[in-house]
């Protein structure tokens, strides 16, 4: 339907132009800084992008196309291309190709058009993705590459603002006559979304407190949200009552008064380093997307409304009313496009397509081998200060305090921020001092919103810092997760490696805090960041594990260019003893880095059980396998994964081979955990052992005492072994 919808259409705009019948058009006000060439390569991008539109139903039909989200009706977005420039940076809607032509007007030697015919029918020769998605984008354009239908990547956008200005502030000498400024757009439907409504109040929270944020929202407003209805004066008023974020609106069929109001919004977010929203209003020609049926919930009479605010012709006919140009010129060059676009498709069509798994994956993350990080971890580890021989054992908090120091130390670039971590050193104290020493440029609090916090995270990221934001519980980033999942992970599959965003993400997470909190602030699942392809987790147990993970996780954000996540242990961070008060829980401080997927192992010798564990269950499992071996008269070793995510699974499985008797220690629920995972490799593996694992139950956990009910106690596991020893 949208097919035969877009022909009429191109039918429509020839003859209206040939005709030279009237529309909705509107004349050039004189004092309009609109100039003849600006209306005409405006208008060859508008029509460019509805050519796009109408070759990508056209190939969809065909059976080698995949994408029909089209541009039409949203062509005007082209004067925010053109306003703006490549030193910009944006991340915008996926109605955004005329968009994307006019900034590829700024950048000679670009091929455009050809360019996205490559990313609609996932040709392995898409310069951006590399046939992996539909996307607009690529760096020279400064197109930051996005996937978002709901406004997740407004946080990023907002980040990116906040670090062009730190950037300036640490480069004195650049020029802030002309300095860039972050632009992002989205739809009328996605403003209502959480994402959108955290991002824009975040930039105004910073406006308000004269924080210099540079972005441009730009909301692309033809009224519906598929087939939801946006109510007529929302969109306004929504942005109108944001404090501190100056209002424009402009009509996407009133080419000189748009044009003004553009750059008039450009021009005051540049200047002001204040955030704007533009409310650009526009139409929808066709369907959703090339399946939505859209009379189904529209009139004909809205539709041919809709029909006479084509930008297309009301573009067209300004220019002819103004003598930019005349009905022949308009003719001409939309024949030339529609055959450029017919032959680039044909050309596309002939181009090759991702075919294997690997070509898939390459571009997920940075490839690197465990030699290449095992020489860096001992460069790194060179660097560090000698450490006197008499230096007190570190608790775990102690141990991420001093990983951090160093880090900051040894990182110009490296950035702490979260709820807390500033004056008051966090809710635990992990971060005293750090204010302290490096400043409120270096470590800051921000505001409590966790999408923003990754969002900033991922901003600062793409602008060439090392973010290390904190999440300060577990359960707080199931409100944020998508901004590790969809635009923290794809960021480089979606860019062939062009972008990409490392950043070391700490989170205080897992349980046995002695019933404070409930659940809230005892999560013991992690599965949903286990689930996120390319992202490093690691849970360090112990003071040293501390220092030697968080010197890992450095070299993988600043070399290797990975997200690494570090959830610590909140109940273990203070704790000095093993046993009531043997002081064997502080680390002893070193200089070790640890190596790629590199557990560690308590009584390697031992030969009788083998217990895997990580985080919480380190001290659970050291505790029982005392037991066991006072009680059984066996030897217990005891690996700590601390590697969660990839799994360490050749050392798993080299251990398991050596001890045949297996028993998993998962603080985590049944389902979905690490128990789970290394159940499946041993199983595939066909290691001729016996296996057992102890997991909490599939249960939130309650208050109090109650809570021990539902998570792995000592006890279980010295019952679970002495069974595998029985057996």
């Amino acid at each position: 339907m949208s097919l035969d919808r877009l022909k009429k259409l191109e039918a429509r705009f020839v003859g209206q132009i040939a005709a030279a019948l009237p529309s909705h058009t509107a004349e050039i006000d004189a004092t309009s800084s609109l100039t003849p060439q600006d209306a005409r390569e405006v208008l060859e991008s508008m029509i460019g992008a509805r050519q796009l539109d109408l070759a990508a139903h056209e190939l969809r039909a065909q059976g080698q196309g995949h994408y029909t989200i089209c541009s039409t009706g949203h062509e005007m977005n082209a004067l925010v291309g053109r306003l703006t420039t490549p030193q910009d940076p944006a991340i915008v809607h996926y109605r955004s190709a005329a968009f994307q032509l006019e900034r590829a007007r700024q950048v000679p030697g670009t091929t455009p058009l050809d360019d996205i015919l490559l990313t609609l029918v996932a040709s392995l020769d898409d310069p951006t993705s590399g046939g992996r998605h539909k996307v607009f984008g690529g760096k020279n354009l400064g197109i930051i590459p996005s996937t978002s239908t709901i406004a997740s990547h407004l946080p990023r956008a907002v980040g990116i603002a906040f670090a062009i200005e730190r950037r300036l502030h640490l480069d004195r000498s650049r020029s802030r006559a002309a300095a860039p400024i972050a632009v992002c757009s989205f739809g009328d439907a996605s403003l209502n979304h959480s994402t959108a409504i955290g991002a824009i109040n975040t930039a105004a929270w910073g406006a308000h407190q004269n924080l210099p944020v540079p972005v441009l929202f730009v909301c692309e407003d033809n009224g519906l949200g598929i087939s939801t209805r946006t109510p007529d004066g929302w969109v306004e008023s929504r942005l109108r009552a944001q404090p501190a974020v100056r209002y424009f609106a402009a009509d996407s069929w009133d080419l000189g008064a748009a044009f003004d109001t553009v750059q008039a919004a450009v021009n005051y977010v540049r200047s002001t380093r204040r955030p704007a929203a533009l409310h650009l209003r526009c139409v929808r020609l066709l369907g959703h997307a090339g399946s939505d049926v859209d009379t189904t919930y529209r009139s004909n009479d809205e539709i041919d409304d809709a029909i006479a605010r084509d930008p297309l012709v009301t573009t067209a006919q300004t220019l002819i009313g103004a003598g930019f140009a005349t009905a022949a010129d308009v003719l001409a060059l939309h024949a030339r496009l529609h055959a450029e676009v017919l032959a680039g498709s044909q050309r596309a069509c002939a181009t090759p397509r991702l075919t294997t798994r690997a070509q898939v994956m390459d571009a997920l993350t940075t490839p690197f081998t465990r030699e290449s990080f095992a020489a860096r971890g001992a460069a790194l580890s060179a660097s560090l200060p000698a450490v006197a021989a008499n230096a007190p054992g570190l608790t775990l908090a102690q141990g991420i305090n001093q990983a951090l120091t160093e880090t900051l130390d040894g990182e110009p670039g490296a950035l702490i921020f979260g709820e807390d971590v500033a004056k008051k050193g966090g809710v635990y104290g992990i971060t005293k001092g750090l204010f302290a020493k490096f400043g409120p440029s270096r470590v800051f609090n921000t505001l409590l919103d966790e999408q923003s916090i990754l969002g900033l995270a991922l901003g600062a990221a793409t602008q060439g810092f090392l973010p290390i934001p904190e999440i300060q519980y577990l359960a707080y980033l199931h409100n944020a997760e998508d901004q590790l999942r969809g635009e923290a992970a794809t960021m480089q599959f979606f860019s062939q490696r062009a972008y990409d965003n490392p950043m070391i993400v700490r989170i205080a997470g897992l349980a046995y805090q002695k019933g404070f909190g409930g659940h809230f602030h005892n999560d013991n699942s992690l599965s949903v960041l286990r689930d996120i392809p390319g992202i490093v987790v690691m849970i360090p147990a112990r003071g040293d594990d501390a220092l030697e993970l968080y010197r890992a996780a450095r070299l993988l954000a600043v070399h290797e260019r990975r997200v690494v996540v570090i959830v610590e242990p909140i109940a273990l961070y203070h704790s000095k003893d093993l046993q009531d008060g043997d002081g064997r829980w502080l680390g002893a401080p070193g200089r070790s880095v640890a190596g790629w997927l590199q557990p560690r192992v308590y009584q390697p010798e031992a030969t009788d059980l083998l217990i895997i564990t990580y985080g919480n269950g380190v001290w659970l499992s050291l505790r029982a396998a005392a037991q066991l071996e006072r009680e059984q008269k066996i030897k217990v070793r005891v690996l700590d994964l601390r590697w969660i995510a990839p799994l360490p699974i050749d050392a798993v499985l080299q251990h398991a081979r050596e001890v045949p008797r297996v028993l998993v220690v998962d603080e985590c629920r049944v389902s979905g955990n690490v128990s789970e995972a290394l159940a499946a490799a041993v199983l595939d593996a066909g290691l001729a052992c016996r296996f057992r694992r102890v997991n909490a139950a599939d249960s939130l956990i309650p208050l109090g005492d109650a809570a021990n009910l539902v998570l792995v106690a000592e006890a279980e596991i010295v019952a679970a072994g002495a069974a595998l020893l029985a057996r």
